[in-house]
């Protein structure tokens, strides 16, 4: 009898070498490699310093910003079609922070859906302080004034539960 669990799996093989980029940017190190819906995929090469998508992979619209003592994850992944995508979880709202000081995590933030052809390279756990910046996946920097983007985590799927970094 054939065992069906794995049938149409979608999971990457290597780490990227995923990091936030010096702006609102991603970079990575390495080919990605892996599978979607059971097919090997032309892996997205190693990228520096590139522009982050502006639009959602779930619904092509453009990110909903974080406004003060909020949280969200950004999954960060590829097409088959050798493109990037970046998905953004659920926001969340977070303790009140100090000044530029972002607040402890109430709940963590929930993993969006993915579309069936996204490839998962890691996720990047973002949260704003009371008097920094708003934050919008795409645009703002991982790094601007009260924003606290914790280090990428690597992974070729998912946690099963949500994730505080």
């Amino acid at each position: 009898m054939e065992d069906l669990k794995f049938r149409g799996a979608t999971i990457g093989f290597n780490k990227t070498g995923l990091v936030a980029g010096t702006t609102s940017t991603y970079t990575t190190t390495a080919t990605a490699e892996g599978l979607i819906n059971g097919k090997h995929v032309t892996g997205l090469a190693a990228q520096t310093n590139t522009a982050s998508p502006t639009t959602d992979a779930n619904t092509g619209a453009a990110f909903p910003a974080l406004v003060a003592n909020q949280c969200t994850v950004i999954v960060i992944g590829q097409k088959a079609a050798n493109t990037i995508q970046f998905a953004q979880g659920s926001i969340e709202n977070t303790e009140v922070g100090v000044t530029t000081t972002a607040g402890a995590f109430i709940k963590a933030p929930q993993f969006p859906s993915l579309p069936d052809d996204f490839l998962v390279f890691g996720y990047i756990v973002v949260r704003t302080s009371p008097t920094g910046s708003a934050f919008t996946t795409g645009t703002t920097h991982w790094a601007a004034n009260g924003i606290t983007a914790a280090t990428a985590v690597q992974c070729g799927v998912l946690p099963v539960r949500p994730q505080t970094s």
